[in-house]
């Protein structure tokens, strides 16, 4: 008795998984959060979300920062409800994969010599001359796939567009796979390393609960340039990164920049962005490097630096870029001179010279195990759209009376099977008189 009560469960549960609408609603409600995700701003500080989403008393403002943090509506598809839905529509899936769309492409290769009544995509045409061997050779002249029993013929082309909605099933499967191992298994890091720095990685901004460390690699920042346009504005950052394992020895060395990033062994790394470190000072024959404050003129990138040159004397280096000149202002504001680097600068018979102006690159470090298995769901749906657009067509062919009685259907491009059929029957015509 607690057999059949549980193997009734199970078919309940297995036929409401497997039911359309059910799959729509998950999908909706998966949709509709995740466009809250793209509206509101994720994996920001709490900071971020009181002073951009106060709390009102108005209902307008239902998603004040308190609502946002209590929901995970700041981090929404890494929360257990959204994941929850996933792992539903993921179930639902599979169940009408296997419970309904492969049995009905099972049933659709089966021989149906008794035609389907009362189908209103249907065609009825009589042939005035028996002569099921012609019209056996008609059928097979365009391509249908012909069996015959006693005066009952059945034939069906088109199979391949049947298997477009398993396809669509199918590569939403794989897709939702690959998002699921990526949002376990991968990490995303930012990386702040001036040039000629060793670094680890680190600094992760986000990571999946079985996501891991590649310990064995460290990476040096070579090189870092970038190149200007006629009107100083930047047209591209580049880095030069090579990587070493913990022996020391090289395994890679690439320049990246924006858009052109590099991979090994599952590691992505991308060029994000820049910044302008210190500088190194050599006084007479006294080296020091000093950091550089970044500050914003006219909305336009500056980094100064206070050189305290004597107790009451302060000399101010304005940089704007790591190919331009250095500004040196006095206490005063008033502009002293415009050098550029290894140019030597005179002042109160000290010998100033700016040796390097050191640059760091912003590096974002990522790994995502999915991202293979997901573009494999993307090409497999876009098999199944072109599949889509192949139709499904059946006839059903007896005689009477000394005629041939010709039944026939298509699940779309009825206009294009009417003229298939004015083909074939002209083609039998033409064979048999």
């Amino acid at each position: 008795m607690k057999y059949l009560q549980y193997k009734t469960l199970k078919w309940k549960i297995i036929k409401q998984l497997s039911n359309l609408n059910f799959s729509i609603g998950l999908l909706l409600i998966i949709s509709s959060t995740s466009i809250l995700g793209t509206i509101i701003e994720q994996d920001k500080n709490i900071e971020y979300y009181q002073s951009n989403y106060p709390i009102q008393s108005n209902i307008i403002y239902l998603f004040n920062w308190k609502n946002i943090v209590y929901f995970g509506l700041n981090h929404v598809y890494t929360t257990w409800w959204f994941i929850l839905l996933v792992a539903l529509f993921f179930c639902s899936l599979i169940t009408c994969t296997f419970s309904q769309q492969l049995p009905s492409l099972r049933n659709a290769r089966h021989w149906k010599f008794i035609p389907y009544h009362n189908n209103k995509n249907s065609n009825i045409d009589y042939l005035p001359i028996k002569s099921f061997i012609n019209i056996i050779y008609s059928l097979n002249q365009h391509n249908y796939y012909v069996f015959q029993r006693n005066n009952k013929i059945y034939g069906y082309k088109g199979l391949v567009g049947r298997l477009a909605p398993i396809f669509v099933h199918i590569s939403i499967i794989i897709t939702l796979t690959g998002n699921m191992l990526g949002l376990f298994t991968g990490f995303i890091s930012q990386e702040i390393i001036p040039k000629g720095e060793i670094f680890h990685v680190q600094n992760f901004i986000k990571s999946g609960k079985y996501s891991y460390l590649p310990y064995n690699i460290i990476g040096k920042i070579d090189d870092f340039s970038i190149e200007y346009n006629a009107n100083s504005s930047i047209k591209q950052f580049y880095s030069l990164i090579s990587l070493k394992n913990n022996k020391n020895e090289n395994l890679i060395q690439q320049r990246i920049y924006v858009n052109s990033p590099l991979k090994f062994h599952g590691l992505t790394f991308y060029q994000t962005s820049w910044n302008l470190e210190g500088l190194k000072i050599q006084i007479d024959n006294k080296l020091i490097q000093q950091k550089l404050q970044e500050i914003k003129i006219n909305k336009i990138r500056t980094w100064i630096y206070n050189f305290n040159f004597t107790n009451h004397k302060s000399l101010f280096f304005l940089v704007n870029g790591l190919n331009n000149q250095i500004s040196i202002y006095n206490s005063s504001g008033q502009l002293l001179q415009n050098i550029k680097t290894n140019e030597i600068f005179n002042i109160n018979k000290h010998q100033i010279i700016i040796k390097e102006i050191i640059p760091s690159t912003g590096i974002q470090i990522k790994t995502d195990p999915g991202i293979p298995i997901v573009y494999l769901g993307f090409f497999i749906l876009i098999i199944s759209i072109i599949t889509s657009y192949l139709s499904y067509n059946q006839i059903w062919i007896n005689s009477q009376n000394n005629r041939i009685n010709l039944k026939s259907t298509t699940n779309r491009g009825q206009l294009t099977f009417e003229e298939e059929l004015t083909k074939i029957q002209k083609h039998y015509i033409e064979i048999t008189i």
